[in-house]
């Protein structure tokens, strides 16, 4: 392969081509620093510049309040799964609530089962997770240590439009898949969370903001790698951290904030994104059959079904014969799934938008 592909894939994902271009040209020699950012110290003035100025990006561009703390972590959404119960739900005496609806919620709630006592406040399993809740679904203990939402379900194609209703507990959030797709009031959120490898930068860094109260719960006999208060204090260095991955974060936020003018008209572009390919699925007469319902479709992952395995394979071939890789849905759903995360160019959604509806035409 000599020319880039379109990459529909789920994570790790597509990344802004001019922070591609930046991170090629300073490779071999940050200016001014004489190494690369894969051989710098952790202790450098230059990373830790890096590691101050991508907080403060993050800080503007979301507006988180002052009295949030944000972390660096490693480990991926799957060790929160396990850190968010043993900070702040074990020790509280108090049920956390879990908000099911999808198989990232399901292993979220899978793991917290190990610390403490859960309660499941919603599930959609009964539909294959094709929707959301509507508030008078919701069964909320109003006396929960919080409650767990996952915004976007990368599998399923489902996602909240807006921040999700947690009641008078704490809201904690998945956001793995679609953070910084669109604006957020952070002081809804008692804990937002998300792995890079989606919409952020490279596999091997996870944001956590907190809230003060919340991270005044960890206990301080909990082991340090597993401990909030423990990262705070050492402003995310308690260990080495990813510092390549941080770099590429620092230039994706920059990317959003200047080249593409702050998560508004992110959400916007968005949207427009989304739109090319559910027209096509809305248009096709069922060949194409969405799974998630209408009004709950994520803008991150539109998945969606053909006639038969033999229209898949063909649609599939195909695709890839023509540079657009990684359409293939999870085994769990089945069918097709296009990823069309933020950096995802509107060439290639308008390139899949066209291959979809010849291949339909063709039957």
């Amino acid at each position: 392969m000599t020319s880039r592909i379109y990459n529909f894939s789920s994570g790790p994902a597509v990344l802004p081509m001019p922070v591609l271009e930046r991170a090629r040209d300073e490779l071999l020699c940050l200016p001014g620093v004489g190494v690369s950012a894969l051989e710098i110290s952790h202790r450098s003035p230059w990373f830790e510049g890096v590691l101050a100025d991508t907080e403060q990006e993050l800080r503007r561009l979301v507006g988180i309040p002052d009295n949030y703390k944000v972390l660096f972590l490693q480990g991926g959404a799957r060790l929160q799964f396990s850190m968010i119960p043993i900070n702040i739900l074990r020790g509280t005496n108090k049920p956390a609530d879990y908000v099911v609806t999808g198989s990232w919620g399901t292993m979220a709630q899978g793991e917290a089962k190990r610390e403490g006592t859960v309660r499941t406040a919603y599930s959609s399993k009964a539909t294959n997770f094709d929707r959301l809740p509507a508030k008078a679904e919701l069964d909320l203990d109003p006396n929960a240590a919080y409650v767990h939402v996952t915004s976007n379900e990368t599998i399923q194609g489902v996602q909240y439009a807006s921040d999700p209703e947690a009641g008078s507990a704490p809201l904690v959030c998945d956001s793995s898949s679609d953070f910084l797709h669109r604006p957020v009031d952070i002081s809804k959120y008692g804990l937002l969370y998300a792995c890079a490898q989606k919409n952020l930068g490279p596999a091997g860094v996870t944001i956590v903001i907190i809230r003060d109260d919340l991270l005044a719960r960890s206990d301080k006999n909990l082991p340090s790698m597993l401990n909030y208060q423990a990262y705070a204090a050492e402003k995310s260095m308690q260990n080495t951290p990813p510092v390549f991955a941080i770099y590429i974060v620092n230039l994706v936020l920059k990317w959003l904030r200047n080249d593409m003018g702050g998560l508004e008209k992110m959400l916007d572009h968005n949207r427009r994104k989304a739109k090319l390919l559910y027209d096509v699925i809305d248009s096709s007469g069922g060949f194409y059959r969405g799974h998630a319902q209408p009004a709950v479709r994520s803008l991150m992952n539109v998945t969606f079904r053909l006639p038969d395995d033999a229209a898949q394979d063909r649609f599939l071939k195909g695709a890839e014969a023509i540079g657009l890789e990684y359409l293939k849905g999870h085994r769990s759903v089945g069918g097709m799934r296009a990823s069309i995360y933020n950096a995802m160019p509107v060439a290639g959604v308008e390139k899949l938008r066209d291959y979809m509806r010849d291949f339909a035409k063709k039957g």
